[in-house]
């Protein structure tokens, strides 16, 4: 029987390691990462539990037991920023008045008006629902913005702005949206809002709710 060379055999031997090594590292992605669609991909990394913890966010609100979700939003599942859980939002808000605010973490104007926003949450308690909807794929950025600025109002992440184009919203930020106890539109904001008593008068005009 023929020999085979030791070099050959040494180069033989030294290519079926890097094919191993190979394998060995190629990235997996398991169906789970898949699954996720609109929730933080990140949410359940030490990255994520540490950017949460320091923005200290309220939790999003919990549908009631009877709660239906109708309207535009009906059907639209996001990712809470506070922990990363999927939220049914349209149940979620059922049965009250909310405030939708449009944001993203590179927009000047959503970072005046946030801290507004939150103040007229305040002011106006539990007659209104009052929820951020990040439109933007960084989380991360929009959890760092959120702890610099103080601004713990509950939120959403819409990576692929599913509420603006359910809504029918045109393409900018911020945009506000003013939903019915029904989870019918009263109306889309287009444009930032000018200080509290504005937004406290546009919703009291829209929705008549007085804060």
């Amino acid at each position: 029987m023929r020999r085979i060379p030791v070099g050959a055999r040494l180069a033989l031997a030294g290519l079926i390691t890097v094919v191993a090594l190979a394998v060995a590292l190629w990235p997996r992605h398991s169906d789970d990462t898949a699954a996720r669609g609109d929730h933080p991909a990140n949410s359940g990394t030490t990255a994520a539990l540490t950017a949460r913890s320091a923005a200290g966010l309220t939790q999003c609100p919990v549908p009631a037991a009877d709660a239906v979700g109708r309207g535009p939003l009906a059907g639209l599942g996001l990712g809470c920023l506070a922990d990363g859980k999927p939220v049914d939002l349209a149940a979620a808000l059922a049965g009250k008045p909310a405030l939708l605010n449009l944001w993203a973490y590179w927009c000047g104007p959503c970072a005046k008006e946030l801290p507004d926003v939150q103040e007229y949450a305040r002011r106006a308690g539990n007659a209104i629902t009052v929820l951020t909807v990040h439109s933007d794929p960084d989380e991360a950025r929009a959890l760092a913005l959120l702890t610099d600025l103080r601004v713990t109002l509950p939120g959403v992440f819409d990576p692929r702005a599913k509420v603006r184009t359910a809504v029918g919203a045109p393409a900018v930020l911020p945009v506000s949206v003013l939903l019915r106890a029904d989870g019918s539109v009263a109306e889309v904001v287009v444009r930032a809002f000018n200080g509290i008593d504005d937004i406290a008068d546009t919703v009291a005009n829209k929705l008549g709710v007085a804060a």
